[in-house]
C-alpha cells in the first residue's frame, strides 16, 4: 500500500509537468493559424512569433534561482500551489488577447510556472520515493510532460483557438484541487525541524504499519552534516561536480535539437512536402513520445542511467544526421516519409534518455542541504539553453539552411555519447553513496 501512495503522491507532484506540457505544445497546433491571421484579429510576423514562442523558456530562465531559495523556505508543496497563479494570469492574457503583446506577457508569466515545475517536481518526487522505486518516479516528470504535449497537439488540432485555450487554462486549476491533499517533502519537513510532521508525512506515504526509523535517523544525520555555511556547502567538491555532469547533461538535452524541433514541428512536416495535414503529424509526434517513454521508466531501474543516455544520444545522432541528409539531397524525391519517420525514431531516442534521466540524475546529484538551489541553477541553465535554442533554431535554416542545422544537432548528439562515459551511475545508490563517488572515494 505504501508504494501506491507513493505513487499517488508522484504522479499528483507531476500534473505540474502536465501543464508545462500543455504549454510547450500550445505553440506547435497553432503556429500556422496565428500567422496567417486566423487566430486572432490582429497580425503576428514571424519574428513576433519567434519571440512568443520563446519567450516561454526566458520567463522560466528568470525564475528558477529565485525557486531554489524559495522551496527551502517555504516547502515544496507551497510554492508548487502558488505557482499555479501564473499560470492561469498567462492562460487568461492568451485567451483574451487583443495584441501580440498580450501573447507575448501571456507565455513569459506561463514560463514562471514552467520554470518552477522542473525544479521542484523532480525533488519533490525522489525525496518522497523508496530507492527501488526513485528512478521509475523520476521519470513522472517526462511521461506526464510529454502527456501534456499530446493534450495540446490533439486539442489544438481539433479545435478551435479560443476553446482550446481554455481547455489549457483548466489543467492548472485540476493540478492545483489534487495536489492540494498530498503531503509535505518528509525532508524539507526535517530540516526545518519539523521531526512529528515528517514522521506523518512518511507513514502517509510507507504506511501506517512501516517501519520509517531507519528513514528518520537518516535524514536526522544528514541534517547534522549539513551544519555548514551555504556558501561552504556550495563550493564543496561534491557539488561543483555534480554542478559540473547536471548542466552538461541539460546542454546536450537541449542542444541535440528538442525544443527547436517541438515548437517548429508543423512547418518541418510543411517543409518536408509530405501530403498529409502537418496538424496529423504532430498529433502522431505526441502519441510516439508517450508510448516511447513508457519502456525508460521501466529500462532506468535495470540497465542503469548512462547506458540509456548513450543509446539515446546515439539513436538522436543517427536520425538528425538523416533529416540533414533528407533536406540536402533528397527533399525533391518521393521520400516525404522519411522525415517523419526520422522525427519518430528521434523522439523515440530522446524520450529513452535524454528526455527524462538528466531531470533524474539532477535530483540524485545533490546532498540535501544545497539541492534546491543547485537544481535551480541547473533549471535556469536548462531554460537559457532552450531560449537560446528556439531563438537560433529558424535563424540557422535561414543562413545556414536546413541540412546544416540538422548536421549540427548529429555532432552534439554524438558528443552526448562520449561525455555520457564518464558520467558516475546513480542507480540504486543512496545518497552518501553518490556523494562519496563525486568526491573520488
Amino acid at each position: 500500500m505504501g508504494i501506491i501512495k507513493q505513487y499517488v503522491a508522484g504522479t499528483a507532484a507531476s500534473l505540474g509537468a502536465f501543464c508545462l506540457g500543455t504549454s510547450m505544445g500550445w505553440s506547435g497546433p497553432v503556429q500556422l493559424s496565428i500567422l496567417s491571421g486566423e487566430a486572432y484579429r490582429f497580425p503576428v510576423s514571424a519574428d513576433e512569433w519567434s519571440w512568443t514562442a520563446s519567450l516561454l523558456t526566458l520567463g522560466a530562465g528568470c525564475i528558477c534561482v529565485p525557486i531554489g531559495f524559495l522551496i527551502t523556505a517555504f516547502g515544496r508543496k507551497m510554492i508548487m500551489l502558488v505557482l499555479v497563479f501564473p499560470y492561469l494570469l498567462g492562460w487568461s492574457l492568451i485567451i483574451g488577447a487583443y495584441s501580440v503583446g498580450m501573447l507575448m506577457a501571456g507565455r513569459f508569466l506561463m514560463g514562471f510556472s514552467g520554470g518552477s515545475a522542473c525544479v521542484t517536481v523532480p525533488i519533490y518526487t525522489t525525496e518522497i520515493a523508496e530507492i527501488k522505486s526513485r528512478g521509475i518516479m523520476g521519470c513522472f516528470f517526462q511521461l506526464f510532460f510529454v502527456l501534456g504535449v499530446l493534450y495540446s497537439f490533439i486539442f489544438g488540432s481539433l479545435l478551435e483557438m479560443k476553446t482550446f485555450n481554455i481547455l489549457c487554462a483548466i489543467v492548472p486549476m485540476i493540478f492545483f484541487v489534487v495536489f492540494l491533499w498530498m503531503p509535505e517533502s518528509p525532508v524539507y519537513l526535517v530540516q526545518m525541524g519539523k521531526s512529528d510532521k515528517a514522521e506523518k508525512a512518511l507513514k502517509w506515504l510507507h504506511g501506517n504499519d512501516a517501519d520509517i526509523s531507519g528513514e528518520m535517523s537518516a535524514m536526522a544525520a544528514m541534517g547534522k552534516k549539513e551544519n555548514v555555511s551555504f556558501l561552504q556547502a556550495l563550493s564543496r567538491k561534491t557539488t561543483l561536480k555534480g554542478l559540473f555532469i547536471a548542466i552538461m547533461l541539460l546542454v546536450f538535452q537541449q542542444f541535440t535539437g528538442i525544443n527547436a524541433i517541438l515548437f517548429y514541428v508543423t512547418s518541418i512536416f510543411e517543409n518536408a512536402g509530405t501530403g498529409l495535414s502537418p496538424s496529423t503529424y504532430t498529433i502522431i509526434i505526441g502519441l510516439v513520445a508517450v508510448v516511447a517513454t513508457i519502456p525508460s521508466m521501466v529500462l532506468v531501474e535495470k540497465v542503469g542511467r548512462s547506458i540509456l543516455l548513450i543509446i539515446s544520444g546515439g539513436l538522436m545522432c543517427l536520425t538528425t544526421f538523416t533529416m540533414g541528409v533528407y533536406f540536402r539531397w533528397l527533399k525533391d524525391s518521393n521520400v516525404g516519409w522519411l522525415p517523419v519517420l526520422a522525427i519518430c525514431l528521434f523522439i523515440i531516442g530522446l524520450q529513452l534518455g535524454y528526455a527524462p534521466v538528466p531531470w533524474l540524475i539532477m535530483a540524485e546529484l545533490f546532498a540535501e542541504d544545497v539541492k534546491p538551489i543547485c537544481g535551480a541553477i541547473v533549471g535556469t541553465c536548462s531554460w537559457l539553453f532552450a531560449f537560446c535554442v528556439t531563438k537560433l533554431f529558424p535563424m540557422c535554416l535561414h543562413h545556414l539552411g536546413s541540412a546544416a542545422t540538422f548536421w549540427g544537432f548529429a555532432f552534439v548528439s554524438l558528443l552526448s555519447c562520449v561525455f555520457v562515459i564518464f558520467v558516475p551511475e546513480t542507480k540504486g545508490k543512496t545518497l552518501d553513496e553518490v556523494q562519496r563517488m563525486l568526491g573520488g572515494n
